[in-house]
């Protein structure tokens, strides 16, 4: 743990070499790079956090912005520049991090990335609705289960077809996240402005973007969105029978790209 702008922040520190910060999905924590960590810490300095509220991290009363608790945890670690990894949500973070503080950021791996200001489409709003239905908000158990069905497990395979633990990790941590993100309803989280879906263009790092096949069709629409915008992105192939949490389930791909790629 570190103390950082007024909270306490998780995170684990491993390796040598060139940073390399993880940023996990939003409805995970830093558990979900377990099988990324030792690989690249064989050539890197790996610092995987959990975002602020999520995981083992605290949540304070002031506002925040979670690319600034990035920076400030390359500041207090000593490190001048990271290439960010991100998944979904922390791809989103990892992404308005090289814009707010460009000279922060030598990379971007970006895998099943959101990025803020996008807009869900239709169609996945009505995918929601087919797969899942009306889910009690405050039913944390419940609505791990849609948010995994819905996410991990994915529209075009069935709960069956995902690894049982796989399945079971997910819920697990999707159980503290969405704890998290009620609390972090009450505190002023400051978004970049302008949102990154304006601005995708204005990155200057090498960028790497990849998909699950099984996810919601808007991630890989905007995978293809973030490697049509950003000079020289690279965008790898979708990956087969794999969901949401691409580096959780479906590894060796991941860990391939990610080699041939960082710094």
């Amino acid at each position: 743990m570190i103390e950082l702008n007024g909270t306490a922040l998780a995170y684990d520190d491993l390796g040598d070499g060139s940073s390399v910060v993880l940023l996990h999905a939003g409805i995970a924590d830093r558990r979900m790079w377990r099988h990324q960590i030792a690989v690249l810490a064989q050539h890197h300095r790996v610092i995987s956090l959990d975002l602020r509220g999520y995981g083992d991290s605290e949540l304070s009363e002031q506002s925040f912005a979670h690319h600034d608790d990035v920076v400030s945890l390359l500041d207090a670690l000593g490190i001048e520049r990271a290439a960010l990894v991100g998944c979904s949500f922390g791809g989103a973070v990892a992404i308005d991090t090289a814009l707010a503080h460009p000279d922060r950021v030598t990379a971007l791996a970006l895998f099943g990335s959101a990025v803020s200001g996008y807009e869900w489409s239709d169609e996945t709003n009505e995918l929601w609705e087919s797969l899942v239905g009306e889910v009690d908000d405050e039913d944390f158990d419940a609505a791990a289960e849609a948010e995994v069905r819905f996410w991990v497990v994915g529209p075009s395979r069935q709960p069956a077809d995902v690894d049982p633990a796989l399945r079971e990790l997910a819920q697990e941590m999707d159980r503290r996240a969405l704890t998290a993100e009620a609390a972090l309803g009450n505190v002023e989280v400051r978004e970049l402005d302008p949102p990154a879906i304006e601005r995708l263009a204005e990155l200057r790092v090498p960028v790497l973007v990849g998909a699950g096949a099984a996810d919601v069709p808007d991630i890989p629409r905007l995978a293809d969105t973030i490697a049509a915008q950003v000079p020289g992105a690279v965008r790898l192939p979708d990956v087969p029978d794999a969901g949401h949490l691409l580096p959780l389930e479906r590894p060796a791909p991941v860990n391939d790209a990610l080699l041939r790629f960082l710094p």
